[in-house]
């Protein structure tokens, strides 16, 4: 699905959901707009901020800083959620293993989305130690990718994009820069499918409690 099918389902069911899912959905679906709108405006790296964005609107609570556990946890405890409720009929596994299963690997063999890699670039961590630690993620991914772990994999992968958010958000990037572009387009083509399906999953299944927002709307 896309922006407009699933805006045209958000209109007509909101009205029996929880305001909480309605409002996550309303967010992530105004975000997701303007990431179709830019991917005919060649512009892939704000169209990759935008689906970011797009998801954490869906999947984002607020919890205590003591509280809160690695992101690669969280992905995994919200898609764990996600696949649980679409066991029927496993849309991530087609995500996973069908459309998306070599841009996977080639995302989950590239250091430049390894987020200690970065720790030995700018001198926090030892060479010997950001390799070892790249070699144990990796097994653990392809042992994931051999017994086809859906939800381990998309977690791993999930925290490889997030490597990628941070370099851009916090300006470690040149705007449409040349050295990482490889990258890039895969994580926005893979975002860009993942992002509408946990959006559609999340309305299939409005009993189910999402919830508090992030910064509720305050009138």
């Amino acid at each position: 699905m896309d922006y407009a099918q699933l805006k045209l389902r958000h209109r007509a069911e909101r009205g029996a959901w929880h305001p909480n899912l309605s409002l996550r959905v309303h967010r992530a679906l105004s975000w997701l707009d303007r990431a179709e709108q830019l991917g005919s405006q060649d512009d892939a790296d704000g169209q990759f901020i935008l689906l970011w964005i797009a998801f954490n609107a869906a999947y984002a609570t607020e919890i205590e800083e003591k509280y809160r556990d690695s992101e690669q946890q969280t992905f995994r405890g919200f898609l764990d959620k996600l696949t649980q409720l679409d066991a029927g009929q496993k849309r991530f596994d087609a995500l996973a293993w069908t459309e998306f299963p070599k841009s996977i690997r080639v995302l989950l063999d590239n250091p430049y989305v390894f987020a200690d890699f970065w720790k030995f670039q700018n001198g926090s961590l030892p060479e010997p130690a950001w390799k070892a630690s790249f070699a144990a993620a990796n097994k653990a991914a392809h042992v994931a990718l051999g017994r086809q772990d859906t939800v381990t994999v998309l977690s791993i992968v999930l925290s490889r994009i997030y490597t990628l958010r941070n370099q851009l958000i916090h300006g470690g990037a040149t705007w449409n820069g040349s050295v990482n572009r490889e990258q890039l387009r895969d994580c926005v083509n893979l975002m860009g499918k993942l992002v509408p399906l946990v959006i559609e999953i999340m309305m299939d299944h409005p009993e189910t409690l999402w919830g508090d927002a992030v910064y509720p709307v305050v009138k």
